[in-house]
């Protein structure tokens, strides 16, 4: 019997979900901020049997506050603390670059220091954007860093800030192209839009790899009950381009009744889309580490996909 692949089979589908409390000591406490966004939401999904979790709003905690920081980690006696909290307005980054490094950079540091303080693991949650999309290959996770962002340059002084702070105690996680049910993101905006039009140009020529934050928050849960450290790069497995990524979706859409006609979808280059920032080319990330230590590989973005597409609120696209 092939262990490995039984393993990845009952890990990724969720066949162990009843299982998550024997990994944890009753005494573990584990603090997640930036609730409700996806990738907080997904991980209080993987974890609802598991009373050591506390997920915290910015109107519980905001990160942005040294004191409150301080105050509220070691108050809590927390074991760890995972940084789901980001600013992630990739284009108004550009115009506001003092709110982006508030929150990607400054409050990296300020859990990070609350963290050094009581002795807590920090997990940090970082992006493709660190990379400048010229690589042809996999990014792997100790490639060189050379953001063409404001937000690429926040979310790396975040980085640079955890890294300062706590040497080689933290697990950094890097992602890329990451959506959920509801909320907002390029799913949902396909969905929309795909109701609304007729025809749709979508960016062919930027590479990357779609990821449900459900196989992310998966992925994280696992190493941090594996207390993994170090810098690691976790998506969905293969390729795709933004054009592929919409194609698929409005044809696992339509099969799901979530579109009531089709849409003329049509590949255009970079420089037809103007955008206030530059997105990288191509930010496959390498994720050698992260299988070697979930034991296999994540699901194909196309059949994360489908699953979330299972569950989608049909409200949240179609109106």
């Amino acid at each position: 019997m092939d262990l490995a692949r039984v393993w990845k089979i009952v890990f990724w589908n969720g066949l162990a979900d009843d299982l998550e409390t024997s990994f944890m000591n009753p005494s573990d406490k584990i603090l997640v901020t930036g609730f409700p966004g996806q990738l907080a939401s997904e991980i209080r999904a993987c974890v609802s049997n598991d009373g050591n979790w506390l997920f915290a709003s910015m109107a519980d905690l905001d990160i942005t506050n040294e004191r409150q920081v301080q105050e509220f980690v070691k108050q809590g006696g927390f074991k760890v603390v995972m940084n789901g909290a980001a600013y992630t307005a990739v284009d108004a980054a550009e115009s506001d670059s003092e709110a982006a490094f508030r929150v990607n950079a400054h409050g990296p540091r300020f859990l990070a220091e609350a963290c050094k303080e009581t002795g807590a693991r920090l997990v940090h949650v970082s992006t493709d954007f660190v990379f400048d999309g010229k690589a042809s290959s996999p990014i792997k996770p100790d490639s060189q860093v050379s953001p063409c962002s404001v937000y690429g340059c926040s979310k790396l002084a975040g980085e640079e800030a955890v890294r300062e702070v706590l040497g080689d105690d933290y697990l950094l996680v890097r992602t890329a192209w990451v959506y959920a049910a509801g909320g907002q993101n390029f799913v949902a905006t396909m969905l929309r839009l795909m109701n609304e039009r007729d025809r749709l140009g979508v960016v062919s020529d930027q590479i990357g790899t779609p990821t449900w934050a459900r196989t992310l928050a998966k992925g994280i849960v696992e190493m941090i009950r594996r207390d993994v450290s170090g810098t690691h790069h976790l998506t969905d497995s293969g390729v795709a381009s933004w054009y592929d990524f919409a194609v698929a979706i409005q044809d696992l859409a339509m099969e799901r009744g979530l579109l009531s006609s089709r849409t003329r979808i049509e590949p255009i280059a970079s420089g037809e889309y103007p955008t206030p920032a530059v997105r990288p080319a191509y930010s496959v990330l390498d994720k050698t580490s992260s299988f070697e230590i979930l034991g296999g590989p994540t699901p194909h973005w196309r059949e994360s996909l489908a699953q979330c597409l299972d569950s989608w609120i049909p409200n949240d696209s179609v109106r």
